[in-house]
């Protein structure tokens, strides 16, 4: 079965390919004609709307977004807006928390999504690592979207998810949508759950392969407490490229000129997935690495926002998720 690269319905979709000879449309041109991607990490973004809470330690929180930042009467609103929880990366590590998040979460929520991006335990913590992270990441997928919901009276429907990560994020993404492929009685087990679709942004989405690779100086070995000859068992759990079919759309945007996790990550996972017959498509970027598809000012931008739209169209007229200028 082949692979859907680059759908006919979004942007620059014939530029699309390993193959294409298209240069540099993905970057962001910051004030003095420099081109920067790694400046979104620290670009400052407006105000979460909340901030929640799903347990008890310090991590537990989660920021919230809402369409037009929640200013709508409760006698304007329409159709209840789907919510997308978006999973910050970072290698897993706690140098990385979720306010680099914030420009990618804003342009969400001004194209019509409520938008929540939890924090959890990471490496560096106490408790984060095997298995904490894990358990925050389940707690929050699991009970985040009913906090949502009780919060906002009604402006977001929380039987309509999706899942949404950047590199590690996106690999806490694809395994959080994949535990019914876990063993029942499990910890981490879910039958069913209210996920519509997940968009992995630049995933990590074999676990395996990032430890072999040594991806992030040994991020893997130091999240799962050493590589999958020590612990197999382990990485069976927590290995999105072990748990397919995903029981959910998968959508996967990566660029080709990534240096961080390689494109050709994404592309054999969606190879691997559509062998199990799952629904799932890749587009991979020419001209962009691995920061772009995080920045809602660079060219990558309106190829994402279409990887949220074919899963599921919020209500209302299409933005395009920019402030007018």
């Amino acid at each position: 079965m082949g692979i859907p690269l680059c759908p006919d319905s979004t942007p620059l979709a014939g530029a699309c390919g390993r193959d294409a000879k298209v240069k540099a449309w993905c970057g962001v041109t910051l004030q003095g004609g420099k081109t920067d991607p790694r400046e979104v990490l620290t670009r400052p973004a407006p105000s979460p709307d909340f901030v929640l809470r799903y347990g008890p330690g310090p991590e537990h929180v989660a920021d919230l977004r809402l369409p037009a930042g929640g200013r709508i009467a409760a006698s304007d609103r329409g159709p209840a807006a789907p919510l997308v929880v978006l999973l910050h990366g970072g290698f897993w590590r706690a140098a990385f928390d979720r306010a680099h998040a914030g420009p990618l979460a804003s342009a969400l929520a001004q194209a019509g999504y409520a938008v929540c991006v939890p924090e959890y335990r990471r490496t560096g913590q106490r408790g984060g690592g095997w298995p904490g992270t894990f358990d925050d990441v389940a707690a929050a997928v699991d009970t985040l979207p009913g906090l949502a919901a009780e919060a906002v009276h009604g402006l977001l429907d929380p039987a309509v998810v999706l899942l949404a990560g950047h590199s590690a994020g996106g690999h806490l993404a694809l395994w959080a949508a994949s535990r019914n492929r876990l063993p029942a009685g499990t910890a981490w087990h879910r039958e069913a759950s209210p996920v519509r679709g997940v968009v992995a942004l630049a995933a990590v989405s074999d676990l395996a392969a990032c430890a072999e690779q040594d991806l992030g100086r040994g991020a893997a070995a130091l999240l799962m407490g050493g590589g999958p000859e020590r612990h197999p068992g382990r990485y069976a759990q927590a290995d999105p490229a072990g748990l397919l079919p995903v029981p959910a759309p998968v959508r996967l945007v990566h660029g080709e000129l990534d240096d961080v996790v390689p494109c050709a990550m994404s592309l054999e996972y969606a190879e691997r997935a559509a062998r199990a017959r799952g629904d799932v498509a890749c587009d991979a970027l020419p001209g962009c690495g691995h920061f772009e598809v995080i920045d809602p000012l660079s060219g990558a931008w309106p190829r994402v926002l279409a990887a949220f739209q074919s899963l599921v169209m919020p209500p209302g007229p299409p933005a395009s998720g920019l402030r007018d200028a």
